[in-house]
């Protein structure tokens, strides 16, 4: 199952499971839309893989298997 993260990696947005706006690489480092298209091309800073859009979780799902309460924050070169 996947993590789904709380925030973006980049900015620190919110992110929320059922957000459309919240992009993964293959690791599931999490990016918002905004921070992939103007800051990381695509690709993301830690593995340089591709940022596909993370599949949403809602209703019933994701009050059972709610997204991860842990925020990651990197500071990374690509981001600032």
């Amino acid at each position: 199952m996947l993590d789904l993260r709380p925030n973006c990696e980049c900015c620190d947005i919110d992110l929320p499971g059922d957000s459309p706006d919240a992009l993964i690489c293959s690791f599931e480092c999490t990016f918002c839309r905004t921070c992939v298209e103007t800051r990381l091309q695509g690709y993301c800073p830690n593995c340089k893989g591709q940022l596909v859009t993370r599949p949403t979780r809602v209703g019933q799902a994701l009050a059972n298997n709610p997204a991860s309460p842990l925020r990651v924050n990197k500071t990374h070169l690509a981001c600032n």
